[in-house]
């Protein structure tokens, strides 16, 4: 697709994206108006009537972007703690401050801490460290609340039902400072969701989906189940690993298919699609208003669903067959962060949490690691795990 440049973006917009002229009086809204043409969905029984596409911020430090896609009719942004050392929730909280509060809808994240390999609290897995995180993305996003509060990464039961954490992110709630709470999930997706279902403490779930999950039986139903509960799914994850296939960015994902193929499950509210620049905003504003998927775009997915991708699709069958007990679906994840998503600075976030040694893989004299993907998965923990030593102001 032809780059779309930014000046002639906002000039046009949704509607012109699609043919249209776009009046000056929406180019400068302060408040996107709701438009007829955009598909909607209740989140659960948060009542919040959502875009199918929302904003998923973490790549993006663009504000004039951000402000694009809410004059467009995108209301919710995602965010956390974490993202670009914190300057992603303080680039939002600088654009929305002097925005009416009942016109967007900020959800962010907060990952406890001492959570070991397989995702179980530990003593040092502390609510006061939540509490205090949370605290400081507030402050960041020059909020009295938000929206949403996710506790970021749950892969266990042990965690998802951990009270220390639970109490302290129900406090928040009672004080007003969240609506709702809810939980990220990018392994054992299918297990904790459907736990969740079966618990009266969560509203939103916000989960990896995609066409080439590894999972998806298993997920869907497990989607169903809590949809049924009222909580409100979110899909992330949807370009199966940064919308490329191959490292070298040469073989891309159909993104609008993968995009329709998420929102075709109707248990899904809507969706957050990493957006960087304006090009894949608009393609993305097309999707909002149509999600029919043409033949052509279902013989793409076809196509990528075969391929061994760059995506760890978290099947988990090669946890035990490593010699060195390497955490390889996490290893194969900051792998995805580095080429898929052009992210070295959060693949090094996530090596060092792992506590990952550079070139793990070294005294091995061949590798007994299975994929069902048939990644190398040698050379990627090799190459992936360069980062480690890496200064993190050269990652920047």
């Amino acid at each position: 697709m032809k780059r779309t440049d930014r000046r002639v973006f906002l000039r046009t917009g949704f509607a012109g994206a699609a043919g249209l002229v776009l009046s000056p009086k929406l180019a400068s809204a302060a408040r996107p108006v709701q438009k007829k043409d955009i598909i909607y969905r209740t989140l659960g029984k948060t009542g919040l009537k959502v875009p199918v596409i929302s904003f998923g911020v973490m790549r993006s430090d663009n504000p004039g972007l951000c402000k694009a896609a809410y004059e467009n009719g995108i209301t919710l942004f995602d965010t956390a703690n974490g993202y670009q050392n914190g300057n992603n929730e303080t680039m939002l909280g600088n654009l929305f401050k002097d925005y009416p509060r009942d016109s967007f809808i900020l959800a962010t994240k907060v990952k406890p801490v001492g959570t070991d390999r397989e995702g179980k609290p530990s003593g040092q897995t502390s609510p006061e460290d939540f509490l205090s995180k949370f605290n400081e993305s507030l402050s960041r996003l020059k909020m009295d609340y938000v929206d949403i509060l996710y506790v970021h990464d749950i892969s266990s039961i042990e965690m998802l039902e951990y009270k220390p954490i639970i109490n302290a992110a129900n406090k928040l709630k009672k004080e007003g400072k969240t609506r709702f709470i809810g939980f990220s999930t990018h392994r054992n997706e299918p297990l904790v969701i459907s736990a969740a279902a079966s618990l009266n403490t969560w509203d939103v779930i916000l989960t990896s989906y995609n066409f080439r999950h590894a999972s998806l039986p298993g997920l869907n139903d497990a989607i169903k189940k809590a949809a049924g509960a009222g909580i409100g799914i979110v899909a992330m994850k949807t370009m199966a690993g940064g919308g490329f296939l191959d490292k070298e960015k040469t073989r891309p994902i159909n993104a609008s298919a993968a995009l329709k193929w998420a929102l075709s499950n109707p248990d899904v509210s809507t969706s957050i699609p990493g957006m960087t620049a304006f090009d894949q905003l608009e393609l993305n504003l097309k999707v909002l208003a149509d999600l029919s998927m043409t033949d052509h775009e279902k013989n793409d997915l076809l196509a990528a669903a075969n391929d061994p991708g760059l995506y760890c699709t978290g099947c988990n069958n090669c946890v035990t067959s490593c010699p060195m007990n390497l955490p390889v679906p996490d290893l194969m994840r900051a792998y995805m962060y580095a080429y898929g998503y052009s992210n070295p600075a959060m693949a090094q976030s996530l090596l060092r949490e792992l506590e990952t040694l550079m070139d793990p893989c070294k005294n091995c004299d061949s590798c007994t690691v299975k994929c069902s993907r048939n990644f190398t998965v040698r050379e990627k923990i090799t190459d992936v795990t360069r980062l480690v030593n890496v200064p993190v102001e050269f990652l920047a």
